[in-house]
């Protein structure tokens, strides 16, 4: 009897249709062909130990894109990104020092095909370590529009090139780091703050290696507003002093300067900055002992420091001189009722601008950073002298 023929159901019949056109002669036996897989690297590689931390992670693929990558300094992401192709992935800082690291990445070719990797290493652990022992501002503070950003360090940094590449500042303004030593770093904008501005600013000081056998041990973070523009200016030959707010006067002051018979009694011109604050204040005459002609040691109220050369804004009763005469041993003190005032709208970095005596605030002196010119203040960065470009821009 003979076999009638079997039918192939519709879905099958398209089906082989596709695979006929595909590879014209499946029925002799022809494969279809499966591309490879992406190659995933990365570096260091997986297994690695006491790896330098400054290296940072680089993930690549070959024959294919990076999809997804996961890694971790023990149990906190570590941030990275890929490059326009997405063929390689680098971390964005330096490595935390002495840490167990995990990587996951994954990569699809062509037809979707997939690869994944997993791998762990562990950085070294440094000989030395360094920190950040402080930064001014503090973190939440209200600052006025001339504030500067004061890093100190627990040691001495030989790279500076590489520690100031670390440091990123985002905020409303450029701006540019300054080395005041090698312990301590300034950030200054180039024009004042804009008020109400947010500033955040993180040194990104894990893994960076700050000299031989010395790697930074953390990262630190502090955010930062901008208040009102506060700016006066004092003249201290017409004996006056104006604040203005956002541009308009708020304040008329006479008041009266430093005597000026030695260079200690000399009120220094320049921009100064508003510092610390404090009601009284006690105030000794530097150099002297008591019984020694111009010897003093008084409680002075509502004290707003303006330099570390013993430069405050004050209250004192001497009002027959204030508006007249300078007679003060360099300190600017007005009547106590507009003291007060002053020291209660005052925020750390409000610009004091000192004009008409022939000492000049050096640029280090307080927080006289001001003093300097914007080429020389660009002139103490470590990474102006060897052309690179720093995170530390207006975002």
């Amino acid at each position: 009897m003979p076999v009638k023929p079997r039918t192939l159901p519709p879905a099958a019949r398209a089906l082989l249709a596709v695979l006929l056109v595909a590879c014209p002669a499946l029925a002799a036996g022809c494969a279809v062909r499966v591309p490879p897989a992406p190659r995933i690297t990365m570096s260091p590689a997986s297994g690695a130990a006491a790896v330098p931390p400054d290296a940072g992670l680089v993930v690549r693929a070959e024959g294919g894109r990076l999809t997804s990558v996961l890694a971790f300094a023990g149990r906190d992401p570590v941030p990275g990104a890929f490059d326009p192709a997405h063929t390689v992935w680098r971390s964005s800082w330096t490595l935390r020092p002495g840490t167990q690291h995990v990587v996951n990445a994954v990569a699809t070719g062509p037809q979707s095909v997939t690869a994944q990797v997993a791998g762990r290493f562990r950085t070294l652990t440094p000989r030395h370590e360094l920190a950040v022992a402080s930064v001014v501002p503090s973190d939440g503070e209200t600052v006025g529009v001339g504030m500067p950003v004061i890093m100190t360090f627990t040691g001495p940094v030989e790279d500076r090139a590489a520690v100031e590449r670390a440091l990123e500042v985002r905020g409303p303004a450029e701006g540019a780091w300054h080395w005041a030593s090698s312990t301590q770093v300034v950030y200054r904008p180039r024009k004042w703050w804009p008020a109400g501005g947010e500033v955040r600013v993180t040194a990104h000081l894990a893994g960076v290696r700050a000299a031989p056998g010395t790697y930074g041990s953390a990262d630190r973070t502090v955010a930062f507003t901008v208040g009102r523009a506060m700016v006066s200016t004092v003249d201290t030959r017409t004996h006056q002093m104006v604040v203005r707010q956002d541009g308009k006067p708020a304040q008329h002051i006479p008041i009266s300067a430093g005597r000026a018979t030695t260079r200690e009694y000399t009120t220094t011109s320049g921009i100064h900055l508003t510092m610390d604050k404090g009601n009284p204040v006690r105030m000794v005459s530097p150099g002297r002992r008591k019984g020694d002609p111009g010897y003093y040691d008084k409680l002075i109220d509502y004290a707003v420091r303006i330099s570390n050369s013993g430069e405050y804004v004050h209250a004192l009763d001497n009002v027959w001189a204030q508006g007249r005469a300078n007679v003060s041993h360099g300190c600017v003190n007005v009547r106590p009722d507009q003291a007060r005032w002053f020291y209660d709208h005052a925020l750390r970095g409000d610009p004091v601008i000192v004009t008409g005596t022939t000492r000049e605030l050096e640029w280090n002196n307080g927080w006289g950073y001001w003093q300097l010119s914007w080429p020389r203040w660009l002139a103490g960065s470590a990474l102006r002298h060897e052309g690179a470009t720093t995170p530390s821009a207006a975002s």
